[in-house]
Order: structure tokens, then sequence, then C-alpha cells
């Protein structure tokens, strides 16, 4: 499983490398749903940082709670907007806050989609795979609603 993760991850970064930028010089988003984080991201170019609470679901009917900081590679922008949707990846350093991850540091890797929905409000579907603390590997579906302000 690791080296799969491993594999996708790498291959994903390839593809960012030798992606042609159609990306707005610089980004900040207020992300107000889940993906990446309930929190503040910047964007310049094809990277960007973001940090902020992230609710995870592992078991039914339990919330852990993390602080997560990372960050996410945009690759293969879509359509013809002046602001594109777009793939991404990402690696996230996550501190756990309750439950089974309490004090715990893991580490996250992240793929999925940004879609534009309208003009700048932006929806993300995607995948976590949470590593570490002393856990099992897990793999979550992630989602995500933001709104952006693009800077020139």
């Amino acid at each position: 499983m690791q080296k799969l993760i491993a594999t996708v991850f790498a291959l994903s970064m390839v593809i960012a490398a030798q992606a042609q930028s159609r990306f707005s010089p610089k980004e900040f988003s207020i992300n107000g749903y889940r993906n990446p984080s309930v929190g503040l991201e910047f964007r310049v170019k094809q990277v960007s940082l973001h940090a902020g609470y992230y609710p995870s679901n592992f078991k039914a009917g339990e919330t852990t709670d993390f602080f997560k900081l990372g960050t996410t590679f945009w690759f293969l922008p879509v359509g013809k907007k002046v602001n594109p949707s777009s793939f991404y990846a990402g690696v996230d350093y996550l501190r756990g806050l309750s439950f089974d991850y309490d004090q715990k540091n893991v580490v996250g890797l992240e793929t999925g989609f940004r879609w534009m929905i309208w003009k700048n409000l932006n929806l993300r579907v995607g995948a976590i795979v949470v590593v570490g603390g002393g856990e099992s590997v897990k793999l979550n579906p992630t989602s995500g609603l933001s709104y952006s302000f693009f800077i020139k």
C-alpha cells in the first residue's frame, strides 16, 4: 500500500513539473469546509501552503479532529476560464486533537480535483491517506468548499 501511494505521489509530481501553467500568479483562499482544512491557503504559481482545522471520520459516528499544515502542488489546468479548474496533490502534517490520534503527529498524502464552480467559488473532491501515530494507514474521501481571491 505504501509503495502504491509513493508511486502515485511521485507520478503526480512529475506531471506537475511538466504541466503547462495557466494559473494566476497568486491566490488567497478562505477554505470553509474540510479540504484542505477549515482555514486559509496561499498559492504562488503552482504551489500553495495551507493551515487550519481538519475533521475526519475514520469510524462511524466519531469525528477525529486535527490541526493540519501542508503544501499542495497544482497541475493540469482544465477548461478555458481565466482561473481554470485543476488537479492537485499534496503533503500534510497533521496533529491529532482527539480520539485515537490525540496529541499524535501524522502525515497526510492527498490528491484530487478542484472545480471552479462560479467566479471565485470552488469545490474540491479528492482523497487523503493518513499514515503514522502508531495507527493503521487510513484512506478517506475529502471534499471542500472555498472562496478564492486571485492576485495578478
